[in-house]
C-alpha cells in the first residue's frame, strides 16, 4: 500500500475527504519524524512505537572495489511493532 491508497482507505473508513486524510497523515508523519530526531520516543499504544537509536562506528566494505572504509556512528530511527500489531503477522 501505497500513501495515496492509504489517504483513500482513511478518508473513507473515517468518512472525510482525501484532503483532510492528507492533512492528517502528513501531520502525523511531520510530528513523529520531528519528535524522534530530537530525542523522543513516539508510542502508540498496540501498533508500535518509534524510538532513536545509536548506531555505532565501524568498518564496512565496497562491494567493487573491496576497500575497506570506515563508516561514521549515526543516530537512526527504530520501529518495534505492539502487541496488537505483532498478532496481526
Amino acid at each position: 500500500m501505497n500513501k495515496g491508497q492509504l489517504i483513500d482507505r482513511i478518508a473513507k473508513d473515517a468518512n472525510i475527504t482525501k484532503t483532510q486524510a492528507q492533512k492528517a497523515i502528513e501531520s502525523f508523519t511531520s510530528h513523529t519524524m520531528s519528535a524522534v530526531s530530537s530525542g523522543d520516543k513516539v508510542t502508540l499504544v498496540g501498533f508500535g512505537s518509534w524510538s532513536p537509536a545509536k548506531r555505532a562506528a565501524r568498518t564496512g566494505r565496497n562491494p567493487q572495489t573491496g576497500e575497506a572504509i570506515k563508516i561514521p556512528a549515526r543516530t537512526v530511527a527504530k520501529f518495534k511493532p505492539g502487541k496488537d500489531f505483532s498478532s496481526k503477522m
